[in-house]
């Protein structure tokens, strides 16, 4: 076997066992190592020559967020269109992060990694998209763009929980989401 064949083999091993720890934490905050080696298909061994402890993992996880969550920033395309049809783009590229969702939301399991700054904070291109909106009248101006932030964060949260709680299809509760956040940032008439 080729050095680069070796690599990539490595590679898609530890791509294998994030992906697993990313499925198996977000439905189970407390599951151990061996269940995710388990889901992996690897054994306990070959995870922990890729992570030496859970800490470890974690960062990778949180490594691995912070990437997803910047791609589908840029899929959203936050600069295009009206305010509101940016924040309903973003939504739906968030709700799509699928378990890592779940993960983002309980923030201790990130705590590992002192560089993972989630969610929190309104980044400047964020600000503009709902500055944007208020200038537009597609977002209500009493609005601050930390409180549409907020917002959406505490639907993704809803969205995933009732999915999680209720058996309703992804795209169902998609809807409901985007129903939600929508009317709630829309500029009142009255």
């Amino acid at each position: 076997m080729t050095e680069a064949q070796v690599s990539g083999s490595r590679a898609r091993t530890r791509g294998a066992i994030v992906e697993a720890a990313i499925d198996v934490l977000g439905r189970n905050p407390a599951a151990s190592l061996g269940d995710i080696a388990t889901a992996a298909d690897v054994g306990r061994t070959t995870l922990h020559r890729y992570f030496a402890d859970r800490a470890d993992l974690l960062r990778a996880v949180g490594a691995e967020a912070g990437a997803r969550l910047d791609r589908a920033t840029v899929q959203a395309r936050m600069a295009e269109g009206t305010g509101a049809s940016a924040v309903h783009r973003l939504c739906q590229e968030y709700f799509d992060l699928g378990s890592l969702l779940s993960i983002i939301f309980n923030e201790s399991l990130l705590a590992a990694d002192p560089s993972w700054a989630g969610p929190a904070g309104c980044d400047p291109d964020f600000a503009a998209m709902v500055e944007r909106g208020h200038r537009d009248a597609s977002i209500d101006p009493e609005l601050p763009a930390d409180w549409v932030q907020s917002l959406i964060w505490s639907q993704l949260y809803a969205g995933w929980a009732y999915l999680r709680d209720n058996g309703a299809s992804r795209h169902e509760v998609l809807r409901l989401v985007l129903r939600t956040v929508d009317g709630a940032i829309a500029v009142r008439t009255t």
